[in-house]
């Protein structure tokens, strides 16, 4: 039961109740009893029906950084194991440089804030991208909960992306890579001779390959859909013949897309340092999907032939996805050079 009354040190009538064991007091700003008796019986009923936003009080996540946050990030931690640490590391650092800059309030997270953010970060343009996004997704929660009118991150200017790493590699690189492969050999022929993404390669089993069409036919995991790629001749003959279910690369097969990371270094980081050992510029894994792109192109396959070739493109989701000339497909990827390779 609440009640009103002039304070000694008011001249306006003082709103007196309790919300769940708590105290609740607020001037009406009324000074005639009768005007301040109305402002008491429109709370009563606010506060029987549960809404304190009149007092401050809501069951809207708080504006405060630190409040926000984290209930962003427990809405992120109902992604997957890998996006939730990505998401949660980017979250936590932005939350540490508005503490060091006294910014407390998600309302107050302005574009000159995100510029002077970006700038203070020191990494390659592509990380600055990757959190410039996490926080838009942050800032767009906001906005959904009605904390702030619009995402400041989108008028954000970001740094020019150069991708340095995944460059061609030519006739030298490719000698070097295959005479040092050791048994890594034959996952570098898949990658230059499909032209797949390494991840996709690494989770191949034998069930995958088609020998009588010469074929693979894989889930492409970044698209979530089965496509038909054809084979090289010379990968026909390297892969073994064997039991369906087995991972063509055991050392590299895992279906936990951190744990798959952290084992892709390994080829990855044994193709690197070769190149360097030659005084070769730094290339990447994604180097050989590159590479069999810019071959097929040099081959006159059009744009249109490897946007399928390479998944590109497709809004078919329910299909096993094939190139509709497959054996003019077979005929382009032939033409692909072939390495020798140590036996697994």
């Amino acid at each position: 039961m609440s009640s009103i009354r002039k304070r000694p040190n008011s001249k306006y009538y003082w709103w007196d109740s309790q919300y769940e064991g708590k105290r609740l007091r607020k001037s009406t700003k009324m000074k005639k009893k009768s005007l301040a008796k109305k402002i008491q019986d429109r709370w009563d009923y606010s506060v029987m029906t549960g809404d304190l936003e009149f007092y401050g009080i809501s069951d809207k996540p708080s504006s405060n950084i630190d409040n926000f946050f984290d209930h962003f990030l427990q809405l992120r931690s109902r992604k997957s194991e890998k996006t939730f640490k990505s998401s949660k590391s980017i979250i936590n650092r932005f939350r540490l440089y508005l503490s060091d800059n006294k910014v407390s309030r998600i309302d107050k997270i302005s574009v000159t804030v995100l510029d002077k953010y970006i700038d203070f970060l020191q990494c390659k343009p592509k990380s600055k991208k990757n959190y410039l996004v996490e926080i838009s997704l942050l800032l767009n929660q906001a906005i959904r909960e009605e904390l702030i009118s619009s995402n400041p991150a989108k008028f954000v200017t970001l740094p020019v992306i150069k991708c340095e790493g995944h460059r061609l590699l030519d006739d030298d690189d490719l000698n070097i890579i295959f005479a040092g492969a050791g048994r890594w050999s034959l996952y570098y022929l898949t990658l230059l001779h499909t032209g797949l993404r390494s991840g996709d390669v690494a989770m191949l089993k034998y069930g995958n390959i088609d020998r009588e069409k010469g074929a693979i036919i894989s889930l492409v995991r970044k698209s979530r859909r089965i496509h038909e790629f054809p084979l090289t001749n010379q990968l026909i003959n390297e892969i073994p013949n064997l039991d369906g279910n087995t991972p063509i690369f055991p050392d590299l097969y895992e279906t936990n897309e951190i744990k798959l990371g952290t084992k892709m270094s390994t080829p990855r980081k044994h193709m690197q340092a070769l190149l360097k050992a030659e005084n070769r510029k730094h290339a990447t894994l994604h180097s050989f999907r590159v590479t069999y792109n810019n071959q097929l192109r040099d081959f006159g396959c059009s744009i249109e032939d490897r946007q399928i070739l390479l998944a590109h493109s497709t809004s078919e989701t329910t299909k096993i996805y094939t190139h509709p000339n497959f054996e003019l497909a077979q005929r382009y990827i032939n033409l692909l050079p072939n390495y020798a390779i140590k036996q697994m």
